[in-house]
């Protein structure tokens, strides 16, 4: 969110300026104009810089399988699947693309802005780091230390951050800001003044909260969150484990005539619930035995029993066939399972990953959108001769002889507002007459401006070489 401020900032004063995160942990992923995928976060950054979103910005990726195993993704292409541990026995020879891919956008551009990963004071995994100060000492960029004061005990975070670092890489530090502050700020001019006394780092600002951010697409799982109750349609969209690429859900969390329920572990899918989102994971196989263990398949076909109706989007979609096959174990153990039975259509995965930016045409309205596919995994059957949309002419997802039931392998189409509205109308529910993309753009102008007002953009930018 701040590195997406500071870009709109920079931006905004006429600099070219560009995004990069060395290594992200992330199942929101976006796919890029030259054919790879980066996470969502970095997407929003290079538009707030103006730009098309590039590999570059985010050379290594990391996509949650398991508890302990994860996808890695280097410079856009899936690179391998790894266990923690592995892992980092892996990074050091990772150092090599991260450090071509900042030297690039370096090049290209006159400020790169970087965004470290969870926190520097996690000594016990520098070795062979690459994304926080291995990356700053291999780079020589200067860090600023931003520190969380909704968590609590920010004056220990940062001044004990200082006090395990190793001195070299303490020395690459140039100074601290404050960030997620509620609150009346001059209750906290003593902790600031201390903050700065005990490290020698200069202060640049303490940031407000800022109450808009929820108008922005969400990275992580943790910040998903329902709308208030409120009258309209009823939406519930199920929060599977590995839940990836949410923000499809954000344009309609914005619709004043839209309820929108994120359904966690533990709760019945609501009886008065009018549409079903089985939305996109990064392990279809393991999310469809978390969603039986939830009961929740009992509840959609009760729910389909009374006339209600399920959009499955990507691995959503996967599980509302007959079968999913994963003979290479690409996803998990290899093997097969049921699925929900609910569409007529069989789904295989392959090793081949599809990662593309498509413009479709909606089968019932015909309203053309633009989409994207991040996927592994074929799905054919019966029910696919009744497609959701085309794509260049050719068939996509599926839809059930009664047509209460359908899937698509696209994500992103309810970014666009006239499919967004015909979509909604054929629930009775009126759209609202604001975009969203508008609302994304004036959102990044706000949260720029709530920078400016309250840190020391001027001396940031000074610090950068």
């Amino acid at each position: 969110m701040l590195v997406a401020g500071l870009c709109r900032a920079a931006h905004a004063r006429g600099l070219r300026v560009a995004p990069f995160k060395p290594q992200n942990m992330s199942n929101n992923g976006a796919v890029t104009a030259d054919g790879g995928e980066i996470g969502r976060a970095q997407a929003l950054q290079a538009r707030a810089c103006g730009l098309e979103p590039m590999t570059d910005m985010n050379p290594v990726l990391l996509k949650p399988e398991t508890e302990t195993g994860a996808q890695v993704i280097v410079q856009g292409k899936r690179f391998t699947t790894t266990r923690a541990a592995e892992y980092q026995n892996l990074k050091p020879s990772l150092m090599r693309a991260v450090l071509q891919s900042y030297q690039r956008l370096r090049a290209a551009h006159d400020l790169v802005i970087i965004e470290g990963a969870g926190s520097p004071a996690e000594v016990n995994l520098r070795a062979g780091d690459i994304a926080n100060m291995g990356f700053a000492r291999a780079a020589d960029v200067p860090v600023i230390l931003v520190g969380d004061i909704d968590r609590g005990g920010v004056i220990a975070q940062i001044v004990g951050t200082q006090a395990v670092l190793d001195p070299r890489d303490a020395a690459m530090i140039t100074g601290f800001m404050i960030n997620k502050f509620r609150g009346d700020p001059h209750l906290f001019e003593d902790g600031y003044k201390l903050i700065a006394a005990r490290t020698g780092w200069r202060g640049f600002g303490v940031l407000p909260w800022f109450t808009e951010a929820w108008r922005l697409p969400a990275e992580d799982a943790l910040d998903l969150r329902s709308t208030q109750r409120r009258a309209g349609l009823h939406i519930v969209c199920l929060q599977l484990s590995r839940i990836a690429n949410f923000d499809d859900l954000d344009p309609l969390a914005q619709e004043p005539g839209v309820q929108l329920t994120m359904l966690g572990a533990g709760n019945a899918i609501p009886g008065d619930a009018d549409v079903v989102i089985l939305p996109g994971t990064k392990s279809t196989r393991g999310d469809l035995a978390y969603l039986r263990a939830q009961g929740w398949d009992v509840d959609l076909s009760a729910h389909i029993r009374r006339g209600g109706h399920v959009l499955g989007i990507c691995g959503g979609y996967q599980m509302l066939g007959a079968t999913i096959a994963d003979p290479d174990g690409l996803e998990g153990p290899a093997g097969s399972d049921p699925g929900l039975g609910h569409l007529a259509i069989d789904t295989v995965m392959n090793p081949e990953k599809r990662l593309t930016r498509v413009q479709a045409v909606h089968s019932a309205t015909g309203k053309p959108f633009d989409g994207y596919e991040i996927h592994l995994g074929r799905s054919e059957g019966v029910d696919r001769a009744r497609p959701f949309a085309h794509v260049t002419g050719q068939p996509e997802g599926a839809i059930n002889a009664s047509g209460r039931v359908q899937g698509s392998y696209l994500h992103g189409m309810f970014r666009d507002d006239a499919f967004r509205a015909a979509w909604l109308a054929g629930f009775g529910a009126k759209a609202s007459p604001t975009s969203y993309s508008a609302t994304v753009e004036c959102t990044l102008d706000a949260l720029a401006q709530h920078l400016e007002t309250h840190l020391d953009i001027g001396g940031l930018l000074a610090r950068a070489r």
